[in-house]
């Protein structure tokens, strides 16, 4: 197993930055990417964006590409979200996940954090 914490979260007001960390623990070899969702209240957990732990590769959704950056270091074990030009509709509780696939679907990911606030002002 996996284990992970993000951390990063808090209160901004639109347009702003923000970046996210998710600490990785444990058997990090055994997954092949690392990716970030959220979920908004009363919403479902929405896939942002992947990276392959090894090569680096990236896929972004829709919704956040050109805004969002995702990175790795992987001789830290540690991922993050580089958050750009918030908006209100960026509010959400925010995680982390690990696969042993490549893959959107939340239900591919084995492991998850705990989650971090993210909660952008109008």
């Amino acid at each position: 197993q996996v284990q992970l914490v993000e951390s990063g979260g808090g209160l901004v007001q639109a347009g702003a930055s923000l970046r996210l960390s998710c600490a990785a623990s444990g058997r990090t070899y055994t997954r092949y990417a690392m990716g970030w969702f959220r979920q908004a209240p009363g919403k479902e957990r929405e896939f942002l964006a992947r990276i392959a732990w090894s090569v680096g590769n990236t896929y972004y959704t829709d919704s956040v590409r050109g805004r969002f950056t995702i990175s790795r270091d992987s001789a830290k074990n540690m991922m993050y979200l580089q958050m750009n030009s918030l908006k209100p509709e960026d509010t959400a509780v925010y995680y982390c996940a690990a696969s042993e696939n490549w893959g959107s679907r939340a239900d591919s990911y084995q492991d998850w954090g705990q989650g971090t606030q993210v909660t952008v002002s109008s």
